[in-house]
Formats: structure tokens, C-alpha cells, sequence
């Protein structure tokens, strides 16, 4: 009995190494969620922005629907962010074309049924169809029609089956975040700032994150207080040691370019960390600043200037639903001093104080 399950499971070991299937924390929660949020930047967030430009510089072509279509140009590509999605998830699988060009579908009915909670949904629904759809990849003789009819089904069975409740148990953990943020502006808006300006610096994806949790309002804003922290207080800090490539690559770039170099010496990442425990209070409780954009855009920082484009963007939503009046001189001071100044700011004395303890030397943030 021993020796046949031993050698099923060797065989197991077998057909799924083969069929490049490995059940990882790297692979699903790092690669998968960083994909996705590749392609909800190359939909959602992208059709967001052209339907602000379009509303705002009165562009007829972006501004109004395309006949017969009923969606603008924007309109059209955020509709894809589903498919969009789990693409970039089976991309980041390895999945064979078949496989691939199958996921579309997933994608398409894991959004619509996940609701606001889609993202979610989304990345767990189109892992378990990626990976059923590898295991009988050209396994039969008519693999054309085997491994769309796989992958489809299961992806479209499993989003009937559970993208409803994944979507409701997004929304309401994203919800109790945006309520106790708005209950205690001070404590949580240091708590959100600090944890999602550290997710974005890590080998995971903070956009994916905060999209999943529809992080928007004055959270949101806590949210592209940390990474605009983040990517702002690194560009600074290292600028003795990158220059001007450096300040570029990681301020609109990313600060996970540092990655490296926190785990050879952890504590360059002080001055940043505290610089985002500082301006998501200033965020919360003085600016009172809100990202009403696509919550993908709250946890992009400076990333292509897309987290402050997310929060004009919301503002310009608030108006056109009549819950803001006018953008004032408060919220261009708001936006640009939590965005560019305060963490250039913030991070350089601190940075100050890390290097006179000899904690933080040059060429400790070199990138390569």
C-alpha cells in the first residue's frame, strides 16, 4: 500500500513538473498578483485616463460614445480589464497558447460576476483554470478542442461558483478599511500609508492589492501617501549614489528597483517607511486628501504620476456627481506637497540621522 502511494505521488511529482505546475507563494502571490496588475493598468486604468482627457480638454473623439458601440474609446478599454487580467495571469503562469487565448473568458466572467470585488475573484479564479488547463494541455489527440473546453469551463463553472462571494468579501474587508479610516483619520491613515507604501517596495503588488479591495476616499489617499513615499523617498535618498538615472527610475519608475539592497542592509529602508508614517496622517487629518479614481491607482504611487492622475481623476468624478463643488488651491497644495514634497522632505532628514549613525553608508542604495 506505502509503496503504491509512493509511487503515485512520484508520478504526480512527475506530470506536474512537467507541466510546469508549482503551487507557490512566489508564483501565485507575487508573479500572478504583479501580472494582474499589468493588466489593469493597460485597461482600467488606461481607459480612465483617456475619459478624463477627453472630458476635460472636451476631445470629442474621447469625450463622446462611439456610435453604435455605446462605450467611449476609454469606455471600450476598461471593459477589457477582465480579460486583461487573467491574460497577464496566464502570461505569468507560462501557460501554452491554447491555455492562454482560453482565459479570456475567465477573465471576462470572473469580473462581471465578482462585482466591484472583480480583481479578486479574478486572480484566484483564473489560477485554478491557468493550471487546469496546463495539466491536460496536449495530453489528448484533439488538444484544440480538450484544453479550451477545460480551461473555459472551469474558469466560467468556478467564477458562477464563487466570484459573487470572493467580490462581497473584498468589498466588505475593503469597506471596514475605508470605514475605520474615516473613524480614526490619524491611526489608520499611518497604518494604511505604512503597509501599502511597503507593499509596493516589495515583490508584490500593491495595485493588485488595492484594486482587489476597491481602495478608494480618504483610505485611497493614505494609500498614495505610502507609495508616493516610497518611490519619492528612495529617488532621494540614493540620489548620492544613482544620480540622475536613479531619481528617474525609481520616482515615476519603481522603488522595488531597491529591493536588493534591503536585504543586504534593511535599514535604508527607514527613511522612507517613516516618511509614509508621517504624511498619511498629514493626508488624513490635514489635506484630508481622497483618491476617488480607480482604486488600482491608489496603490501606484508616483508610478507614471498615476496615483496623483487617479486622485485628479477622482476629483473630477466628484463633481460630475455633484458630492464636490469646485477643485480649490487647498487641494493642488494637498496633492502636491504629499505627493513630491513632503516625502523628499521627510526622507532626506531622516536619512540624515541614518547616516550619522553609521548605519547607512554609500553605495549601500546602488542599483545595478
Amino acid at each position: 500500500m506505502m509503496n503504491a502511494l509512493k509511487t503515485f505521488l512520484h508520478r504526480l511529482k512527475s506530470f506536474l513538473e512537467k507541466k510546469d505546475i508549482r503551487f507557490s507563494l512566489q508564483r501565485y502571490g507575487i508573479d500572478a498578483m504583479s501580472a494582474m496588475a499589468q493588466g489593469l493598468f493597460c485597461t482600467l486604468l488606461i481607459g480612465t485616463i483617456l475619459n478624463t482627457i477627453g472630458t476635460q480638454f472636451h476631445i470629442s473623439f474621447l469625450e463622446n460614445p462611439i456610435e453604435g458601440v455605446g462605450y467611449t474609446v476609454g469606455g471600450l478599454a476598461t471593459a477589457m480589464s477582465g480579460p486583461a487580467m487573467a491574460i497577464a495571469i496566464g502570461y505569468a503562469l507560462k501557460c501554452p497558447p491554447l491555455v492562454l487565448f482560453s482565459m479570456v473568458a475567465t477573465g471576462f466572467a470572473s469580473n462581471a460576476l465578482g462585482g466591484s470585488g472583480g480583481p479578486l475573484a479574478v486572480l484566484i479564479i483564473s489560477i485554478l483554470a491557468a493550471e487546469c488547463g496546463k495539466a491536460v494541455s496536449k495530453e489528448t489527440k484533439v488538444d484544440i478542442l480538450v484544453t479550451p473546453l477545460v480551461t473555459v469551463g472551469v474558469g466560467v463553472f468556478f467564477a458562477w461558483l464563487i466570484a459573487p462571494p470572493l467580490g462581497r468579501a473584498a468589498m466588505w474587508v475593503g469597506d471596514m478599511i475605508k470605514w475605520g479610516t474615516e473613524q480614526q483619520p490619524f491611526l489608520m491613515g499611518m497604518i494604511v500609508s505604512v503597509l501599502v507604501g511597503m507593499a509596493l517596495t516589495l515583490p508584490i503588488s500593491s495595485a493588485a492589492i488595492c484594486a482587489a479591495l476597491g481602495l478608494t476616499g480618504l483610505a485611497g489617499g493614505a494609500a498614495v501617501a505610502g507609495c508616493c513615499a516610497q518611490m519619492v523617498g528612495f529617488a532621494v535618498i540614493s540620489f548620492r549614489d544613482n544620480r540622475w538615472g536613479g531619481l528617474v527610475s525609481q520616482g515615476i519608475g519603481t522603488s522595488m528597483l531597491q529591493m536588493g539592497n534591503i536585504v543586504r542592509n534593511p535599514r535604508i529602508w527607514i527613511a522612507p517607511t517613516l516618511a509614509s508614517a508621517i504624511t498619511g496622517p498629514i493626508t488624513t487629518c490635514l489635506f484630508r486628501l481622497q483618491m476617488n479614481g480607480a482604486p488600482v491607482s491608489s496603490g501606484m504611487g508616483t508610478c507614471g504620476l498615476v496615483g496623483p492622475i487617479g486622485v485628479y481623476t477622482g476629483w473630477v468624478n466628484d463633481i460630475a456627481n455633484g458630492s464636490k463643488d469646485a477643485i480649490t488651491a487647498m487641494d493642488w497644495l494637498g496633492l502636491v506637497m504629499i505627493c513630491l514634497v513632503l516625502p523628499a522632505v521627510f526622507s532626506l532628514l531622516t536619512h540624515m540621522g541614518v547616516r550619522r549613525l553609521g548605519w547607512v553608508k554609500d553605495g549601500d542604495m546602488k542599483l545595478n
